[in-house]
């Protein structure tokens, strides 16, 4: 197999498969690597997919699986294997990306006219439950904008750069792809609105806090780079745009420093934008314009972060709920449909 970097991929030994199956198996790896530049993880993560499915076959029919084995499979041999997961208590975002896994490379054979079976195409992905925001408080959100200020003391021009973009962040709501796409001539240096290009090259009116202005303003004028209208808004220490991955490395030592969760990461400032205002009295869809989603549905998820605040305080403060048991059976309501669907956050 072609050599990665990364995780090793999973040795061909490891299919309990016939040679003519082996021999398909190490041709999709190829594809995968050569033409579709997977990366090793995707690459080792396939690898142990196909791995497990081909073990438990060799259990279920009694035989090592080759092509015409592959080619025989019915949408019920499929199900025990996801009920066999399901009984190993796997979960259930790991189950859909097996089926995955096996969709590319039965997809794979067919394409080859090696095996031809419309048996997955059958069985459905196992539902997904949606996620829950995860923000952080009003005080962890303050205390991680007050240590970035002062984090980088050989170059402090950096600890403001780096102030200023979370300022942006949880003030003003960006993704970060959309607070490193800023180019200088977008700096907001005056409170007011910002206009910002998101997902589906889409662009939005933000409004921008004099806190979020203060902490741009610092940032370029300690900056040590000349930076001309089209340039990036935020550098790197060589003077190149910044790489994303140091701003989420920021927040890691950030984490350690505050002792903050693991949820802290760039994205949950985002989230913490939008849970504080909807806690504040915020209308729903003025919170949707501001984040830039194309349908409620995905704004709504912040009501359940909410409603689970509200339902924490209601169990903390209640005199008739303290240490209640019917306190802790409390749920939040579940979050209202939405004809249509939610782009990305």
């Amino acid at each position: 197999m072609t050599p990665r970097s990364g995780p090793a991929p999973v040795p061909l030994a490891a299919f309990d498969a016939a040679p003519d199956l082996a021999d398909a198996i190490l041709r999709w790896h190829h594809w995968l690597a050569d033409e579709r530049r997977a990366s090793a993880h995707t690459l080792a993560a396939y690898g142990r997919d196909l791995a497990a499915f081909l073990t438990f076959l060799t259990e279920h029919q009694g035989g090592q699986a080759g092509l015409a084995e592959l080619g025989a499979l019915t949408a019920a041999d499929v199900r025990a294997y996801l009920a066999r997961r399901a009984a190993d208590g796997l979960e259930r975002s790991s189950t859909a990306r097996a089926l995955s896994t096996l969709r590319s490379f039965f997809r794979f054979l067919d394409r080859r006219g090696l095996v031809k079976n419309a048996a997955l195409a059958a069985v459905k992905t196992p539902k997904l439950p949606k996620s829950v925001p995860k923000a952080l408080s009003v005080a962890e959100a303050d205390a991680t904008l007050d240590e970035a200020k002062g984090e980088d003391a050989s170059a402090p021009w950096i600890g403001l750069r780096d102030a200023a973009i979370l300022c942006l962040l949880y003030g003003c709501g960006l993704r970060l792809a959309e607070a490193l796409g800023l180019r200088r001539r977008d700096a907001p240096l005056e409170a007011g609105t910002l206009t910002v290009t998101g997902k589906g090259n889409k662009t939005r009116q933000v409004p921008v806090l004099p806190q979020v202005a203060e902490a741009v303003g610092a940032y370029l004028a300690a900056c040590p780079y000349r930076q001309a209208p089209e340039d990036a808004l935020f550098l790197g220490a060589r003077g190149g745009p910044l790489n994303p991955r140091l701003v989420q490395r920021k927040m890691e030592t950030l984490r350690a420093a505050l002792d903050l969760p693991e949820r802290a990461t760039p994205h949950a400032l985002r989230h913490s934008f939008a849970t504080h205002l909807l806690a504040g009295g915020g209308d729903l869809r003025a919170i949707q314009e501001l984040l830039g989603h194309a349908s409620l549905t995905t704004t709504q998820r912040y009501t359940a972060v909410d409603a689970e605040r509200l339902l924490a305080v209601y169990a903390k403060a209640h005199p008739r709920a303290k240490g209640s048991a019917a306190a802790a059976s409390v749920r939040p309501p579940p979050t209202p449909p939405s004809p249509s669907r939610g782009e990305g956050e």
